[in-house]
């Protein structure tokens, strides 16, 4: 009983916990920062979390919905860059923040994504298998979108993406997976505090993500601000929208919309700063925290929905 309260209290208030742990962070960095050379650990937990609340039947059923996939990954890596594009243009942000914006909307969807969709009560293999499918096509489908809209080239190590995606996601994933069909009974007292767990993980994340980047972000203008804070928003309702004009179930939709509306911006910054420099990592350093905290919120008025019918 008190797990269960605890856990449940975590989700409620994840908002604030990541909110206040990331002005620790803001406020004084070096709280957070000594995370960084944990962060593959922290979201091979984050995995292994999501694998205990899953089946091996569920990714089944997956499989047999591919064009689920299909028009995921299409969103994915069609309508950010275009929205960012589109955006930059609108707002006519610096172009070294237009630049920023742009790689970011080139990335694959983030790791944390599962867990929101988790919380919002929507469809996890689903969200699983399209974090991975966008990781692994990025190292084609990123610098082929960066180089048509920036004119500039960029490399990114497909091999290494690879062994990054296995290690990182499938495999404590699969341990997960494999635990819980072999110690279903013995594990059940924890399953339902794991979810808890990766919550808790990646709010540390956050915070070590805003502490490293913190001059970054005290000194984001306030149009580039807004032009992520749109971005994002623009994102999750586009891609829940056209998820539903292409008849998928709302629990599914709100899948897509998630996962096409949170980018994996630790990989936009560290893109950015290597191609193109400091100021093009604005966007991504700032989208690191907007789009999990706008994910929570919209994932709390979901599973309300839920819980109602």
């Amino acid at each position: 009983m008190k797990c269960g309260f605890i856990a449940e209290y975590i989700e409620r208030y994840f908002i604030v916990i990541t909110v206040v742990l990331s002005g620790v962070a803001l406020t004084y960095p070096p709280s957070f920062t000594w995370i960084k050379p944990h962060i593959p650990l922290g979201l091979g937990i984050i995995m292994f979390g999501m694998g205990l609340t899953l089946e091996f039947e569920d990714f089944r059923d997956i499989m047999r919905k591919w064009p689920l996939v299909g028009l995921g990954v299409i969103l994915q890596y069609t309508l950010m860059p275009l929205l960012a594009v589109g955006i930059a243009f609108v707002l006519n942000i610096p172009p070294e923040a237009a630049i920023g914006l742009i790689i970011v909307g080139a990335c694959p969807g983030g790791t944390a994504s599962n867990v929101i969709v988790y919380l919002a009560k929507g469809n996890v293999p689903l969200s699983v298998t399209l974090t991975l499918a966008s990781t692994c096509l990025a190292p084609l489908l990123t610098p082929i979108i960066v180089y048509l809209l920036v004119q500039k080239q960029i490399q990114l190590d497909f091999w290494g993406m690879v062994q990054s995606v296995f290690w990182i996601v499938v495999f404590p994933m699969l341990d997960g997976l494999v635990l819980r069909r072999l110690f279903r009974k013995r594990l059940e007292p924890i399953l339902r505090f794991f979810p808890s767990l990766s919550i808790l993980v990646i709010a540390g994340l956050i915070a070590c993500i805003i502490g490293l980047n913190q001059k970054t972000l005290l000194a984001m203008p306030v149009l580039v601000c807004l032009a992520v804070i749109i971005h994002n928003g623009c994102g999750l309702v586009a891609g829940y929208g056209l998820a539903r004009l292409a008849r998928c179930s709302k629990r599914d939709a709100r899948t897509i919309a998630i996962e096409v509306g949170m980018q994996n911006s630790g990989l936009g910054v560290a893109l950015a700063v290597k191609y193109f420099g400091a100021l093009s990592a604005l966007p991504g350093a700032l989208f690191s925290l907007w789009h999990n905290l706008s994910g929570v919120a919209l994932a709390r008025r979901w599973k309300q929905e839920a819980d109602e019918r």
